[in-house]
This record gives C-alpha cells, structure tokens and sequence, in this order.
C-alpha cells in the first residue's frame, strides 16, 4: 500500500484501537447479528464507550473532539473485517452533521452526549417505496398544526431503523412548493403514531437492521424542526459529497481487504499440485487488481484532502462514489473466481462482502444519478 501521510501517528495509534475493538467486540458475533438481522445494543454502548462513535463531536456536547480522519478509520477498519452490520457509520457521519450543523443549541445539547455514548441511536429516513433517488419527489408530510406538525407518510429502506431512538425525516412542510418545501424534523421513535414495518431482508448486510417506517398523524413540537422550515432540499445537498465520500471509504478499504483474502487463499489452494498462485492467470489477475485499487486508493485520499480543506464538491464527491463503487464490483466479482465454488459458500468473507457490495452502487444515489450529476459540469 502506498504511504498515506494524511494520517498522523495519533490516527495510526487510534486505528490500532479500532482494529482491536473490531476483532474482540464485532466480529466475535456478527454471525449471530446477521442471523438476528441487527446488531446488539449492546455493541453500540461499548463503541460508544471506546470512541468509535461521533468522532468529530465537540468536547463541549460530550464528544471525542476528533476530525473526520477519526471516521474514516472506524469505516476502514470495520470494512477490512467484512463487518458491514454495525450501522455506526451512518450515525456517526450522516446524521450527526446534520444535527451538529443545523439543530438548535438546546437540540445539539439534548441529544449530541447520548448519541456519543451510543445510548441513543439514529436514523435518517429519504427514501420512500416510489421515489427511489428522486428526493423532491417525496410525500411524507409535515403539515403545521398550531405549536405542532403533524406527520404523515411511509419511508423504506432505512439503515438502523429498528434500532433507532431518534430518526430525521424528510418530509414536506408545504407541498405545493416541491423542494422548496422540504423539511428535516426529528421524531423520536416513541412517538404515538410511529410504527416500524418489516425489517427487510437483504441480499446481503444481513446483519444491519433495514426497516419500512411509518407515519399515522405523528405528533413532533415545533421545535422539532431541523434547521429552517423549508430548507430541508439545500440541507441534503449540502451533506451530499461528505456521505458519497463514506461510501468510497468503504469501497476501497472492502476491495483491500478482498484482495487480501484473495491472496492468502491462493497460496493455499492447490491444484494440478502446486497452489493456484502460480499459475499465470491467477497473477496477472492479482496484478491488474492490486493496481486498481492503488489508483483508487491515491484518487480517494486525494478526495479526503479535499474534503478536510471544506473543498470537495458535489461532482468530484459523485465521480469518487462512481469510480469506487464500480471498481468494487468488478473486484469482488474476480476475487469470488479465484476463489472457486468456495467463494460462493457463505462461511468465507469473500462472499459475504461481494455480496455486501452490491448495493454500494445504489445507495447513496445510484450510478447512473452519480453520471448523470458529473456530466452537468462538463
């Protein structure tokens, strides 16, 4: 792997932590996650008690203090073990800012000390059953009523929804003005009125709680708005690039350590009597994927330069998740080859992280929106 200088020997000593919360606290039972279709709470509380959550929460709201490096280490590490169920990533990157740049004092306040503990978890509810990736296209209601909203709708696919304490819904404040009436108003999930579906059944992240939410005349104060009525479309344009930008995180450190396992295993694996490492197709395929992802790695801490100087853009945020995304699949599927039939067996990681894989190039906004954003700066 090429030096990465971006990181300093603190970094280098946090990611030792990281690695060896993750071999003793995650992977022990992810198995098990993965049967039950969630992660413990109890893992969030030690992730919480070790640091891995809301790294870049101020000390002043309960947090680490730590910069968004401290993130990309939980994301990598978590990656390089296949663990792709503990949603911390989300809660750490994803709603956290939101929180953190929009919300109240008194919101930052009430609820920034638990998140870091992992007491309370969260969830970001988008997407609903026929919108896919067209945000303005939503119809989840948050009607004014009085000192109140009042909200209605149904969301799908969220990440961390049966584990959630506390969720950000994006929903419609004034519907005849389509996204320049787009709120973000947090709900706590023990509102009357909210309810969670099904948690859905995946090809792959088994072990990651992804559930339908629904919305039947909920109930939120006022004061539960994140961030100015009617600003909720710029709100998730503007976090856009930072979670395109965790997606790729993710892709590389996933191909890295498919590699590895790739690797070891064809220097074990024999056939025609000698290991399968030998013979030349097996090399040269090694060869053309260990340089793919050494150019994917230097193009993505180029964009986490960028992204610390406040200078990564949505079109560079969408070319890396395009760029990653894509090589992942291409990767996992080759590693699955030289693995034979026992790359298609789920006990070894290597199918498991293909199959995880998958979805990298629909989340977060598919491939085709992430050309379709590039091509408009062209």
């Amino acid at each position: 792997m090429l030096p990465r200088p971006l990181f300093t020997e603190e970094h280098n000593i946090f990611r030792d932590s990281v690695r060896r919360f993750v071999e003793t606290e995650i992977t022990p039972h992810h198995d098990e996650w993965e049967k039950n279709g969630r992660v413990s709470r109890d893992a969030w509380l030690k992730a919480g008690q070790a640091g891995l959550l809301c790294c870049t929460v101020p000390e002043s709201y309960g947090g680490p203090g730590g910069d968004f490096l401290h993130s990309t280490i939980v994301i990598e590490e978590l990656a390089r073990a296949g663990a792709s169920g503990p949603g911390f990533s989300l809660h750490t990157d994803i709603t956290t800012p939101y929180i953190l740049r929009y919300g109240s004092e008194e919101q930052k306040r009430h609820w920034m000390p638990r998140m870091v503990t992992g007491e309370v978890i969260t969830a970001i509810a988008m997407t609903e059953p026929e919108t896919g990736s067209d945000l303005q296209a939503i119809k989840t209601s948050a009607i004014p009523d009085g000192n109140e909203l009042l909200i209605n709708g149904q969301k799908t696919f969220i990440t961390n929804g049966h584990n959630a304490d506390l969720v950000i819904v994006v929903t419609k404040t004034e519907p005849s003005k389509g996204a320049h009436g787009t709120s973000l108003v947090l709900v706590e999930t023990y509102r009357e009125g909210f309810s969670r579906g099904r948690n859905l059944e995946k090809v792959g992240m088994k072990a990651q709680d992804t559930s339908e939410l629904f919305f039947d005349n909920v109930r939120v104060p006022r004061t539960n708005l994140l961030g100015e009525e009617g600003g909720g479309f710029k709100q998730l344009m503007q976090e856009l690039p930072q979670e395109r930008l965790l997606i790729a995180i993710g892709a590389v450190a996933s191909c890295e350590a498919a590699l590895d396992w790739t690797i070891t295993y064809t220097r074990d694996r024999k056939a025609f009597g000698k290991p399968i490492a030998e013979f030349q197709n097996t090399r040269f395929k090694l060869a053309e994927l260990k340089t793919d992802i050494t150019a994917a790695r230097a193009f993505l801490d180029r964009c986490l330069e960028l992204h610390l100087e406040g200078h990564l853009d949505a079109t560079t945020g969408a070319m890396v998740k395009l760029w990653t995304t894509e090589l992942q699949g291409r990767v996992l599927d080759q590693c699955v080859q030289l693995h034979g039939g026992y790359g298609y067996m789920w006990e070894f990681p290597i199918a498991r992280a293909w199959a995880d894989a998958r979805v990298q190039r629909i989340y977060g906004g598919t491939s085709e929106i992430m050309k379709e954003l590039i091509s408009r700066s062209l």
